[in-house]
């Protein structure tokens, strides 16, 4: 048999018929049952010859277009020591996502979750002048984070494959020319890939940095919640999305606040139901309240990285919103952030769990951070400090001043654009890439400076840009498969085409032999299913597979002619055996 083809009665996979028991995502579904991945532990996946095959051809495209914007290809180890990372403060930062483990001296390493520290002091060891700079490096690597859930196989693991590349300028301009050279070259991956991408703004987070892009793929099953302004063209994902603030109010036309008894009012509803029921009034007559008039405070603590101590803080958000703990989380970063439990109530007797309000917090010392749309002049139901009590018409700036504001409430479709693009439109996706103009935040804690053309010391200027290597495989196959199985793209498929041989004659069996030599000598990779298996497990296996291409020699042998099938569009077309060959090379 010649190069390039490969027969399925050896090759090492077992295919399943059945989803796997805890498979939640299509691309966790298939991969498994195809025999791309095998789970070994929770977010971590073993990979098999096919899936080593579509994972080799998504580097192979990462790798073509980072050389081709001047990136050189290094490697770093997986176990890191832990000081670089104690001097960027990331050793702590991380928190419980952190690998962290000691040799048999007892020194500190790290499992690499990603390598900013290492490759600023390799920069830093190699280079002593102007004249190095700029340079652009890279790695294909394997990285570890402790994922408190992982799920969706290998879309969200603890062990997963990223290339990652780092830009060193000399300027802030050098800066952003490496950031778009970057950009550009990530629309050239994903399109090769055969993914569809929204580009998104984005929060830095633990990176640090200034200006922050992602790279979404849309997909139901994605994590990342983003939205876009069609008219604009203004796309964010939701933790990055700024809330516009509605003009201040007058604060001397507004009723005075009174407390009332609001007793059995555990909910905003409740609340709600409740106040429209006292029957009050103003001077266009019976007020009408709705949960956008309550203001809700939800309580939380804070730690900063390194800290043993928990720090409270207040929440204020119009209660037709919930707090959007990821939007809350990246707030707050590098902080920790948690929900108050039972025993913090306990610890804090002045909180009256249902009922807390601004002017408690105030009076107690808490900082207390605002929603944007709590502006001064605006007038809310919230609670009074006192079970079973709640205060109408508080006013902001008037009976109580927020300690700013925080960007914490849930955004939803219809919200109006950041950019007055009009109103936002949801979607969710899968993240695939993130780049991000660092500045010299890495280069100053570790020391990176040359001496620049005037002869004075200069501070590198440092990008990071990562792709998803492994989440690629899994985002194609979101975006790219049927009910019937997998169907990949031409450049990433582990083979051309699938030849299948449906009967037991002999001659089927040797014009397939021939035809997948002709291919292979012409650059197709081939997989033979010359298996002693039903037609229909063959072609079921072929479907599940998802080749771009499937050729079946069959009965159509003795007319002279062979099947052809597209597996993305499911066309079939009969072609003559001494043809077909020249018509799929072609």
């Amino acid at each position: 048999m010649a190069r390039g083809v490969t027969r399925m009665s050896g090759l090492f996979l077992h295919t399943l018929r059945e989803d796997p028991a805890d498979a939640e995502v299509i691309s966790h579904k298939l991969l498994v049952r195809a025999g791309y991945v095998r789970r070994v532990a929770p977010g971590i996946y073993s990979w098999l010859p096919l899936g080593m095959k579509v994972l080799a051809r998504v580097e192979a495209i990462i790798r073509e277009e980072m050389d081709g914007i001047g990136g050189q290809e290094v490697h770093f180890p997986a176990l890191l020591p832990k000081e670089p990372y104690e001097a960027t403060g990331r050793w702590t930062e991380y928190g419980d996502a952190l690998f962290r483990l000691k040799d048999r001296k007892k020194a500190d390493y790290l499992l690499g979750p990603t390598h900013e520290e290492m490759f600023t002091l390799m920069v830093k060891g190699e280079t002593s002048s102007y004249r190095d700079f700029p340079v652009i490096l890279y790695q294909v690597q394997t990285k570890y984070r402790d994922e408190e859930r992982p799920r969706a196989g290998i879309l969200r693991g603890r062990e997963f494959t990223m290339k990652d590349s780092y830009s060193f300028d000399l300027s802030d301009e050098g800066l952003q020319a490496s950031y778009d050279l970057h950009r550009e070259a990530y629309q050239r991956i994903f399109a090769r890939l055969g993914l569809e991408v929204q580009i998104v703004s984005a929060m830095s987070g633990a990176m640090g940095g200034s200006a922050s892009e992602e790279f979404l793929a849309p997909c139901a099953s994605g994590e990342d919640t983003y939205v876009r302004a069609p008219a604009t063209g203004y796309a964010a994902n939701v933790e990055a999305v700024t809330t516009p603030a509605p003009p201040e109010q007058s604060t001397e036309d507004k009723p005075e606040a009174v407390v009332y008894d609001t007793p059995d009012t555990p909910t905003i509803e409740t609340l709600v139901a409740h106040v429209n029921g006292l029957g009050l009034r103003d001077q266009d007559g019976a007020r009408e309240f709705t949960a956008a008039d309550t203001l809700k405070n939800v309580m939380v603590k804070t730690r900063l990285p390194g800290s043993t101590e928990w720090t409270l803080l207040g929440v204020g958000v119009p209660g037709d919103r919930e707090v959007d703990m990821k939007r809350l989380e990246a707030s707050v970063s590098p902080a920790e952030v948690a929900l108050l439990e039972d025993a913090d109530f306990t610890a804090n007797r002045f909180l009256t769990k249902g009922y807390i309000g601004p002017v408690g917090l105030a009076k107690n010392g808490v900082r207390y951070l605002v929603d944007p749309r709590i502006v001064t002049g605006t007038a809310w139901v919230t609670g009074a400090d006192e079970p079973g009590r709640h205060v109408v018409d508080l006013v902001a700036g008037r009976d109580f001043t927020p300690d700013g504001t925080i960007e914490a409430a849930e955004v939803r479709e219809g919200d109006p654009s950041p950019d007055g693009g009009g109103p936002l439109v949801a979607a969710r996706g899968i993240e695939m890439g993130h780049i991000f103009q660092l500045g010299r935040k890495y280069a100053e804690a570790l020391g990176l400076s040359v001496q620049g053309a005037d002869g004075k010391p200069t501070t590198i200027t440092m990008g990071s840009y990562g792709v998803g290597v492994t989440r690629a495989v899994a985002a194609i196959t979101e975006q790219h498969a049927d009910d019937k199985g997998l169907v990949w793209p031409a450049e990433v498929a582990p083979y051309a085409v699938h030849l299948v041989i449906a009967g037991k004659d002999p001659a089927q069996a040797e014009a397939a032999d021939r035809i997948a030599t002709g291919l292979a000598d012409a650059g197709l990779e081939v997989l033979l299913d010359d298996r002693k298996a039903s037609p229909g497990v063959k072609f079921a296996d072929a479907e599940l597979l998802g080749m771009p291409t499937t050729l079946t020699v069959g009965r159509g042998l003795a007319n002279g002619v062979v099947e052809v099938t597209d597996r993305a569009s499911g066309e079939r077309r009969e072609v003559p055996v001494d043809d077909v060959v020249g018509e799929l090379t072609r």
